[in-house]
Parts: structure tokens; C-alpha cells; sequence
């Protein structure tokens, strides 16, 4: 629906039972409270001054925007679980001692191991398995063609991942936060009043979505992998491993473009991951539209060019 009439650096992630807006000053959290009311949380989204060097230049600053991306989110999800009062049950023996022991540094202790066991899972799903199973058929097929057979392992497990993910109730209910939020940036790019009704006429498909972010990182390790040894598979894993940083740098400044321009290049770019963003959004309901447009309107900067894309 409408025609996109700005774009817009603001950005967001669904979290449990609400938002994340992440603008060019001001970042938000906006959280859903089972008495119906919504819990809003504000911070810089900067320490303030021009940013560093390797956040500013191209290729580089898509491998540390990535790692910040995770980190916020990840801090955020935590965040949205306590204002949604979904840790009410009384915590274990255990759990008990590590707050006791760790203290305030539990969180971001359990923070940085949840971050390096995602990223553990990442590399043993879309390197160490697609890798292991495409060896078998070294002897029959050429190094490409057998660099596009594990490309495709990559991609079915990753299809076959959102989909399982998509079946489960309570992660269907947060992919209806995330439609709400690219609704909720359409409707502002679009230059319409952020109401309920408005938001709700736009799509739910945004390029500059993750989906379609992780969806380049393998269609681009895919073709850079296809450079990589075959002679050893050991060697061939940590090489992609090594080469990770390239890709994401790579997959990054492409999303940036098709955020950017809307032109018969940029399409071809997000259609895949556009696609996909059916596996990732769901229609949202209007209390969840309510809580997204909360969110989007704290981080709106008072001059409407700070936040041009």
C-alpha cells in the first residue's frame, strides 16, 4: 500500500510483547503489561559525537554494526521478558545462587553467553552441517558445482528453520510485533499521521529487514565460498569462518542500497528476503499496531533530516 515518500535510517526488532525503535538519537522500548498498559523505556542511542571511523566506513561498519545490532537486541529481549512480567515463577536453587554470586553482573553474563551460543548454533547450522554433508559428494561433482550444493543445504535449513520457528504460538505472536513495526515505518515513510488505522493499510514487507540481511550473508558467502578449498574440508570450514566479516560487510552495504533507492537492482536485491518476510511477519492485531506507533514516536528526531537514510 502508498508509495514510499522518505526513507528513513529508524529501525526496530520485535521483542517479547512489544518494540524496539532504534533512531538516529534516541532508542525505545515499548512493551505490552498484562493490565493492558504500555511500559515505555527511552536511552541515547549513541554516546554522542561523531561516530568512530570503522562505524562510518563502507564494508567495515557493516561488521560492527552487526555485532551492536545483537547486542542491543539481545539486552532489549531481556528487558521486554521483565516488563511483561513473564518471570513471575520463583527461581530455581540454582538460578538463586548465580544472583546471589554474580550479582549485577548476571545479566550481561547471560547476555554474552546466550550471544555466543547463538552464534555457535549459526556456525554449526550454515557451516560445519551444510560443509560435512556436501563432502560426500566430492568424488562425482566439480569444486562450484559442489560449492552451490552446499549453498543449497544453507538455504533449505535456513527456510526449514524460520518455518519451524513460525509454527510455534508464542514466537507467532512476536512475528505480529514485527510485522507491526515495519507497518508502523511504512506508514511514517509514506508521511501519514501514525495512527492504527493508517499503519494498518501499508505492508508488512520491509527491505531493510533482517530476513532479508541473513538471506544475503548466504546468497554472498554462497558465491564467495565457491573461491574456497575444497582439498580439505577442516581448512574449508575455517576459511568461511575467516571470511564471515567479508560477507557481512558485503550483505550490509547491499541492504543499505536497497533501503536506500527503489530501482529494478534494488527489487531484485529484496525480493528473497521480502519473500521470506511471510515465514518472519504475521497481520498484526491493533493492540500490538498501538504498541509499535508508541515506540516509533519517541524516537522521531525534531529535525526531519537527521533521520534520512
Amino acid at each position: 500500500m502508498g508509495t514510499c515518500k522518505r526513507k528513513t535510517s529508524i529501525g526496530g526488532q520485535a521483542v517479547i510483547e512489544g518494540i524496539m525503535m532504534r533512531g538516529p538519537l534516541v532508542t525505545s522500548l515499548c512493551v505490552r503489561k498484562p493490565d493492558g498498559t504500555i511500559a515505555q523505556e527511552t536511552w541515547p542511542t549513541s554516546s554522542g559525537g561523531t561516530p568512530l571511523f570503522y562505524k562510518r566506513t563502507p564494508f567495515l561498519r557493516g561488521i560492527f554494526n552487526m555485532v551492536d545490532t545483537l547486542r542491543v537486541g539481545f539486552r532489549c529481549l531481556m528487558r521486554s521478558a521483565e516488563l511483561s512480567e513473564m518471570e513471575e515463577e520463583e527461581p530455581s536453587r540454582f538460578e538463586a545462587w548465580l544472583s546471589r554470586t554474580l550479582g549485577k553482573d548476571l545479566t550481561s553474563i547471560v547476555s554474552t553467553l546466550a550471544i555466543l551460543l547463538g552464534v555457535g548454533l549459526a556456525v554449526l547450522l550454515f557451516i560445519v552441517i551444510p560443509t560435512s554433508l556436501s563432502s560426500f559428494l566430492r568424488p562425482y561433482i566439480s569444486p562450484f558445482a559442489l560449492s552451490w550444493v552446499e549453498g543449497l543445504v544453507k538455504i533449505l535449513i535456513f527456510i526449514a528453520y524460520l518455518y519451524f520457528c513460525s509454527r510455534q504460538k508464542d514466537v507467532s505472536r512476536l512475528f505480529g510485533f514485527h510485522g507491526a513495526e515495519h507497518k508502523t515505518i511504512a506508514c511514517y515513510e509514506g508521511l501519514e499521521e501514525l495512527t492504527v488505522e493508517n499503519c494498518r493499510k501499508y505492508t508488512r514487507f520491509h527491505p531493510r529487514c533482517g530476513t532479508s540481511f541473513l538471506f544475503l550473508v548466504l546468497l554472498i558467502s554462497i558465491l564467495i565460498s565457491s573461491a574456497v578449498t575444497w582439498s580439505n574440508v577442516l581448512v574449508r570450514m575455517l576459511l568461511k569462518l575467516l571470511l564471515l566479516p567479508v560477507v557481512t560487510g558485503v550483505a550490509y552495504e547491499l541492504i543499505k542500497l536497497a533501503g536506500r533507492y527503489d530501482n529494478f537492482l534494488t527489487r531484485i536485491i529484496s525480493a528473497p528476503g521480502l519473500w521470506l518476510q511471510r515465514l518472519t511477519t504475521s497481520e498484526p492485531d491493533d493492540s500490538q499496531l498501538e504498541v509499535a506507533i508508541a515506540a516509533m514516536k519517541l524516537v522521531i528526531p525534531e529535525n526531519s533530516q537527521d533521520d534520512r537514510w
